[in-house]
């Protein structure tokens, strides 16, 4: 096996066994990723190439923004699933104009508040495997039901929106 299908095994073996919550961080990575890629294009001195890198580039963030709020569990997220929902349909529309424009602005934008969110929800895993531990559970025994954000097993509260 080369080195690019270890690399692809990995990562799907990594997305398979990963939690929801890790799931959602591992789509906002990915959508830094590609908006970083989009932002290096502005250096391209080749027009098409330039225009190409940063079309494919929004587009692929689009696609995890749409995926990120397709995921989300309305009935049960509450003001803040709700929230999250503007939110996506905002990003999706500013990377809309942004690929239209080739704003670099925009794309800096979109790019700081989606670390922003990626950092919220990876600090709240951290938390939530920080209890874990505290309890003496394993991350994969006993995972309550969360509802609107908030754990009905401790009252602690959650980000885990999905469905």
């Amino acid at each position: 096996m080369d080195s690019a299908n270890k690399l692809n095994a990995y990562r799907a073996n990594a997305v398979g066994s990963a939690s929801p919550e890790s799931l959602v961080v591992m789509l906002y990575d990915g959508a830094i990723r590609f908006l970083g890629a989009a932002l290096r294009a502005f250096e391209h001195d080749d027009p098409l190439d330039f225009n190409l890198t940063v079309h494919t580039n929004i587009t692929k963030t689009q696609e995890i923004i749409r995926e990120l709020n397709h995921a989300l569990d309305l009935e049960n997220g509450g003001e803040l699933g709700q929230s999250l929902t503007s939110l996506y349909y905002y990003f999706d529309q500013r990377l809309q104009e942004a690929n239209i424009k080739k704003d670099r602005a925009i794309i800096e934008e979109i790019l700081s508040r989606i670390s922003e969110l990626r950092d919220a929800w990876s600090e709240s895993l951290e938390k939530q495997k920080n209890l874990k531990q505290q309890a003496g559970l394993s991350p994969e025994k006993n995972n309550p039901q969360v509802v609107n954000g908030s754990s009905e097993a401790d009252g602690h509260t959650s980000l885990s929106l999905l469905g």
